[in-house]
């Protein structure tokens, strides 16, 4: 089997671990933790790390730190994970969609603008499977309209626009370490920012909203535990260490499919880059020409003992919100090209140059076929 994802641990990650149970400290309150969040705000060039549970945690957490409100408008990709639109419905805010850029398949910017109203209050940036959309040009369509930008960068640790870490471009950013990421905790998130006061809401919300200030266990807010272990955040400190390593090796397993894939009638590619980003690709994904092709192709390889995954549904297609009367009669024509027809290869950093050659000649036999 040649599994989707396959982590790697090869650094200190034992090390710290026997530290921790050594010492006692396997709970949020150890060293590590803050030393996590200092290293890891630092390597993407922003103050302030919040160290949480998991990646849907980080954006429950930035979009109520941020004071997202009933009838505030958000913008947001509608290819993407699900995770930000139930982040954004907590609140009661209203979802704004948008459709994707046919060759990054991120979100268009063209329409981000057209959607603007006086009642948006923020917009998600979703970076997708290695690329990212323009971030300088949604900075300034931010700061211009004054409007809150969240960068959701789950899948783009150590990616860059214009030569600046993606993560840094926003007001508030967030992360997630799940293990299929380019350094991962096992699970767990991360929540950045510049703005103290946005920090320390964040601090105070990923724990059930204890104020420092206040006697314990009197609470005046609502809030969540939402904490990052000790033992978490020392794998976590442990793949930092070696995270331009693992970045080097995902640009090579992209690097090897390339070469072996291009030139493959009726196979869209991922860019290997933009005018304003090289692709650090996070999965290698394609996208073939025709629904059906696209489901037996992964159907086969799994019978080939090859992991596929399919890309994400579209927001506007989500029978959970379709049932709620969300979205209905919407249609972004990419989007759904992207969710029926994408999927990618195995592209964990355990993967080897001898698998990715089996993968590609198992896919250019099905295709040939």
């Amino acid at each position: 089997m040649i599994p989707v994802n396959t982590p790697v641990f090869n650094g200190n990650e034992e090390k710290y671990l026997v530290d921790c149970i050594r010492s006692g400290w396997i709970s949020s309150e150890g060293s590590y933790v803050t030393r996590f969040e200092r290293e890891f705000a630092s390597y993407i060039g922003m103050d302030h790390g919040v160290a949480v549970s998991n990646g849907s945690a980080a954006l429950d957490i930035a979009l109520e730190a941020i004071g997202l409100n009933e009838g505030d408008e958000v913008i947001m990709p509608t290819f993407t994970i699900i995770s930000p639109a139930f982040s954004v419905l907590r609140t009661g805010a209203k979802i704004v969609l948008v459709d994707m850029d046919n060759d990054t398949w991120n979100m268009a910017l063209d329409e981000v603008e057209s959607k603007i109203t006086p009642k948006t209050k923020a917009i998600i940036a979703v970076h997708i499977y290695g690329l990212t959309s323009n971030l300088k040009r949604l900075r300034e369509i931010c700061d211009k309209k004054g409007i809150i930008l969240i960068e959701d960068a789950a899948e783009a640790h150590g990616q860059e626009v214009f030569g600046k870490k993606v993560g840094s471009y926003g007001d508030i950013s967030t992360f997630s370490f799940y293990p299929n990421k380019t350094i991962t905790t096992g699970e767990g998130g991360i929540v950045l920012t510049r703005d103290v006061k946005l920090a320390e809401k964040a601090r105070e919300l990923r724990n059930l909203s204890f104020k420092p200030s206040k006697r314990r266990f009197v609470h005046y807010s609502f809030g969540w535990n939402y904490r990052m272990t000790n033992l978490q955040a020392a794998i976590g400190c442990a793949q930092l260490e070696n995270i331009e390593e693992h970045i080097r090796k995902k640009k090579l397993i992209g690097k090897l499919y390339t070469e072996q894939l291009k030139g493959i009638p009726g196979v869209q590619l991922p860019l290997e880059k933009t005018n304003f980003s090289v692709n650090n690709y996070w999965v290698f994904g394609i996208v073939l020409d025709d629904e059906e092709k696209a489901i037996y192709v992964q159907e086969e390889l799994g019978k080939h003992g090859i992991g596929t995954r399919p890309f994400f549904w579209s927001m506007h297609e989500q029978p959970v919100f379709n049932e709620l009367g969300l979205f209905l009669g919407e249609h972004y024509p990419i989007a759904e090209r992207l969710s029926r027809c994408g999927f990618y290869l195995p592209s964990g950093l355990g993967l080897n140059e001898t698998e990715i050659q089996s993968v590609c000649q198992a896919f250019r036999n099905l295709i040939n076929q």
